[in-house]
């Protein structure tokens, strides 16, 4: 019975303290702002030179508090976002919209880095990213004349 007791004993302890263990790894949920994006990255793919260049991105205010971005910054003056100035309320969504300048021929591959109370996220990054091809009238190279020209 004596055996019994003690083994009873060291196992109620063993699994008390792994038990113990396995709460203490468990991040505790800190209330306060979340921020949750549906993307976090636009892919244009390959669009015209000129054409639209402006995007949406959607996010909800995952956390108990109210959301307030307080900045967003494009990582290039042509890369221009704007973002709602007002708090987000709990459970509610909104978007940070990203106009892109199209003028430029080439590789997308640009970033926007949003500010926040979010205690998730304070810091959040969002990318664009896609190819700017020329217009379809654009001029092609003349192939210079062979020979001498007979009139």
């Amino acid at each position: 019975m004596r055996k019994a007791f003690l083994t009873f004993g060291m196992l109620f302890l063993a699994f008390s303290f792994f038990t113990a263990k396995a709460q203490e790894a468990k991040p505790a949920k800190i209330g306060g702002a979340e921020i949750t994006f549906e993307k976090e990255t636009h892919d244009y793919g390959k669009i015209k030179q000129n054409a639209n260049g402006e995007c949406e991105f959607v996010f909800k205010n995952t956390g108990t508090e109210p959301l307030l971005i307080s900045n967003a910054r494009g990582s290039c003056g042509c890369t221009v976002p704007t973002w709602p100035r007002e708090p987000i309320a709990p459970g509610a969504s909104a978007t940070i919209k990203v106009k892109y300048d199209t003028k430029r021929i080439g590789a997308i591959n640009k970033s926007v880095t949003i500010q926040s109370n979010a205690v998730n996220a304070p810091t959040k990054i969002i990318r664009i990213k896609g190819e700017v091809l020329p217009p379809d009238n654009a001029a092609t190279p003349v192939k210079p004349a062979q020979g001498p020209v007979k009139h």
